[in-house]
């Protein structure tokens, strides 16, 4: 519900519509394929606790990551309308998730034509911060690119109430972060102790603290705009 509620208003009737899905919740340890490239799955996914990826494996295994997933997401919402993945979403931790028949979905926008925009809405979120990941890998440097994704996840995980005064769970691996950017392990870990250096940030185990938030907007070149946040949500 606060995913849903940090992009759009939903009224009384909505929320109770939506807590009343009916979902099937599974446990899943880190590291786990939940749909797979060329899957027909007949669920989507709704990820209740933990992180999970979008990612797709290229012929010599090397593997790209399009996007990172926090609790109240709904990463393989695509599947409502493609009938085939074209890509793979995994566990990066351990997780708790729900997944909800595309038939209750379908019913649940034709009942609740606001919750359908909702989805839409998400959907659109979802594309615009494709296109930030895009400028970035085209166009930032490799300083830039982890500045802005951290920045992005601060506040996504701020916007479900999972983070506050600029600390955040930090799950992902430097492996993980350079999948993500198009960068080299070496080169992630050589930025990760610039950042340290500048007081920009502090690596507590799994965790992220950001100590200078404007700095580190400015070097990411982030602009939250793009997040579509509600007034309020962070």
């Amino acid at each position: 519900m606060r995913k849903l509620e940090s992009i759009a208003s939903l009224s009384v009737e909505e929320r109770q519509a939506v807590e009343s899905m009916p979902a099937t919740v599974r446990l899943l340890d880190a590291r786990q394929d939940i749909v797979r490239d060329k899957d027909q799955p007949a669920h989507c996914c709704l990820v209740l606790s933990g992180w999970t990826c979008r990612y797709k494996l290229l012929n010599q295994g090397k593997r790209q990551i399009f996007s990172f997933h926090v609790p109240g997401d709904l990463p393989d919402l695509q599947s409502l309308h493609l009938r085939v993945m074209d890509h793979s979403l995994a566990t990066v931790t351990a997780c708790r998730l729900a997944f909800i028949p595309h038939e209750s979905m379908r019913e649940l926008t034709i009942q609740f034509p606001g919750l359908g925009a909702a989805l839409w809405r998400d959907t659109l979120v979802d594309a615009a911060i494709f296109r930030e990941w895009m400028i970035g890998i085209g166009r930032k440097t490799a300083f830039g690119r982890i500045a802005h994704q951290f920045c992005e996840m601060y506040l996504k995980l701020e916007a479900v109430g999972l983070a506050a005064a600029h600390r955040c769970e930090l799950p992902i691996t430097q492996v993980d972060i350079g999948d993500a950017l198009g960068l080299s392990n070496v080169h992630v870990n050589r930025v990760l102790m610039d950042m340290r250096s500048q007081g920009l940030i502090t690596l507590r185990g799994r965790a992220l603290v950001i100590e200078d938030w404007r700095a580190l907007c400015a070097a990411g070149e982030f602009d939250p705009a793009y997040l579509h946040l509600e007034p309020g949500a962070s």
